[in-house]
C-alpha cells in the first residue's frame, strides 16, 4: 500500500461508488452527491494509496462523443479491503452497498 489516508466518511462514499460500478468523476459525484473538491482529491489520495487504479479512455471514443476524456477509476484489491472496513465503522453505507451495480459502459 502507497500513502496512509484516513478513512472519512466521504472517502468511503467515493469507494462503495466505484464498487457499485461508477468509474468516472462525474458519476461519482452526481451518485454520492459529493462536490468536485472533494471527490478529485480523494479519487487522487485513494489512487497514490493503492487502493484506486485509473485509465484514461482512448482520446477516439471521447472525440466521438465531443467530450474531453474520461479518466476511469477502480477498486484495486486494497480498496476492497478497505471499503470492507469502512462498511462496518459507516453504517450508512450499508445503503449505497445495497444498490444494485451499475452496468459497464462500452
Amino acid at each position: 500500500m502507497g500513502e496512509r489516508i484516513s478513512l472519512t466518511y466521504p472517502t468511503a462514499l467515493i469507494l462503495q461508488a466505484l464498487a457499485n460500478g461508477y468509474r468516472y468523476g462525474f458519476d461519482v459525484m452526481d451518485v454520492t452527491g459529493l462536490p468536485s473538491g472533494t471527490v478529485y482529491p480523494a479519487l487522487r489520495r485513494l489512487e497514490r494509496a493503492g487502493m484506486v487504479a485509473s485509465t484514461w479512455e482512448a482520446l477516439d471514443a471521447a472525440r466521438a462523443e465531443l467530450r474531453p476524456a474520461r479518466r476511469y477509476y477502480e477498486l484495486t484489491a486494497d480498496g476492497f479491503e478497505s471499503l470492507a472496513a469502512a462498511t462496518k465503522r459507516f453504517q450508512h453505507l450499508a445503503r449505497l452497498a445495497a444498490a444494485p451495480p451499475r452496468p459497464a459502459e462500452g
